[in-house]
């Protein structure tokens, strides 16, 4: 019998309406599980229970009275660098004072207007700048399909706890691939919705807030209440009616490219091309026309950006007094401190080529209605590295499939494809034009449909 710790939110909702199950039953399961799996997991930060029932027996009472909000009742959880009103917010590091937060940001406010029931947040890297969940403040995140393994980051604790079932709506944020690397190793649907399409404070070239789920159509439920405006994102896009809940599609004629080759960065495993591969040949038998899709990416775009953000970090952490240098997490330490000795043309021009991967992912992208690729060029590694290679001089050679649609504002979201033979998730990134979310959560929608079953989420002895 299905837990009610591994129901979908649209189950959920529907067994709430039939009076099938409370909300205060699903919150109870959950926790019950976090109790479970959270000693090995680690995906937790600011776990609050006793304050999560609260919101599910007031919850249940709006049920009761037929005054039902639209995500009522449904639990889940927030990444750790999405403030909420009262919590402090570490962003990953010891280094950073603990002072509670004022206001809750755009996404966490609108999930509370909605009636999401908050069991925590989620862990994260320090600055949020590693695919892993290395941390100097938090404990180390673990990949429930195996604990051995990494959960991906940033938004590594909102990974593993997708994939373990603490609830099924789950933030993140993404600013290179901090939703889909993630999503794509711990088998979860994670959407990088267009920059501005959800709100979020602060706001900063190309990062998004968005959501990961085990469903797209959950993922669409969770756009429709965090799209809606917030006036403290001036880099936001204007609010638009959309029917997030539409996700029907015809794939007949549809023109699809195909990416194996970004033009840099880890080569793709055999495991992940083949998963891939069949993705496209499915989508193909259905009426899609698949092409390949040409590389793009340059030697000179990834290490300029490198020079561009390793000194942004090196900005906030240079200016640490050394008692607070020396906690920061090493291998970050390493990487930012390069940037101090680049020269402000140096660095000029590394942040240009956030235009310059803009505009060159538009124009290979421009001929086709959305681009396959995998997520990630590997499966998931070990949970205690910092990337598949572990390398501060080389940190980016497994984003080249998700970078690109952070500078050029286009929506992309990792489905779950295939296992490996180890039994670990192999993710399907769809990348769509920009502001089309719809059409990606579609896209998506059609692939759950034609994939072969996979295995049942991982679940505690």
């Amino acid at each position: 019998m299905t837990s009610p710790a591994d129901l979908s939110a649209t189950e959920l909702l529907e067994a709430y309406r039939s009076r099938a199950l409370s909300p205060v039953e699903a919150a109870a399961a959950v926790i019950a599980r976090i109790e479970a799996c959270e000693p090995q997991i680690k995906a937790l930060y600011a776990y609050q229970p006793e304050a999560a029932l609260a919101e599910a027996k007031a919850s249940e009472a709006r049920w009761m009275r037929g005054e039902a909000l639209p995500l009522d009742g449904v639990p889940g959880t927030i990444k750790e660098n999405i403030a909420t009103k009262g919590t402090p917010m570490p962003i990953g590091t010891a280094a950073r004072d603990l002072a509670p937060m004022q206001e809750d940001a755009p996404v966490a406010a609108r999930l509370r207007e909605a009636g999401f029931v908050m069991l925590a947040k989620t862990t994260m890297p320090d600055y949020g700048m590693l695919s892993s969940g290395l941390s100097s403040f938090h404990e180390l995140a673990r990949n429930p399909w195996d604990l051995s393994k990494n959960p991906g980051g940033s938004s590594a604790g909102a990974g593993a706890a997708g994939a373990a079932g603490y609830g099924p709506l789950h933030v993140g944020t993404d600013i290179g691939g901090s939703i889909r690397l993630p999503a794509g190793w711990c088998g979860l649907v994670g959407l990088k919705p267009s920059f501005g399409r959800v709100p979020i404070d602060p706001s900063y070239y190309g990062r998004v807030a968005g959501p990961m789920t085990r469903t797209v159509a959950d993922a669409a439920l969770m756009m429709r209440e965090i799209s809606r405006p917030d006036a403290r994102d001036g880099m936001s896009l204007p609010p638009q009616e959309i029917d997030w809940l539409s996700l029907d599609m015809d794939l007949t004629g549809l023109r699809l490219g195909l990416q194996f080759d970004p033009g840099i960065g880890l080569p793709v495993e055999p495991e992940t091309k083949a998963a891939v591969e069949a993705a496209a040949k499915a989508f193909a038998a259905a009426g899609a026309i698949v092409e390949e899709a040409p590389a793009f990416m340059t030697r000179a775009m990834l290490d300029g950006l490198d020079d561009f953000w390793s000194q942004r970090a090196w900005a906030d952490i240079g200016a640490l007094g050394p008692d607070k240098q020396a906690i920061v997490l090493p291998y970050i330490f390493e990487w930012a401190k390069r940037g101090e000795a680049l020269s402000g043309e140096r660095v000029y021009r590394g942040m240009s080529q956030m235009l310059a991967i803009k505009d060159a992912a538009l124009k290979q992208s421009a001929p086709f209605d959305f681009v396959l690729s995998p997520v990630a060029p590997v499966p998931s590694y070990a949970a205690e590295l910092a990337s598949p290679i572990h390398d501060p001089d080389r940190p980016f050679e497994h984003i080249v499939f998700t970078l690109p649609a952070n500078m050029s504002d286009q929506p992309s979201i990792a489905v779950p494809a295939a296992m490996t033979a180890a039994g670990l998730p192999i993710g399907l990134q769809i990348t769509g034009r920009r502001f089309d979310d719809l059409g990606v959560l579609r896209m998506a929608r059609a692939w759950e449909r034609l994939r072969q079953p996979l295995p049942d989420f991982p679940r505690p002895a």
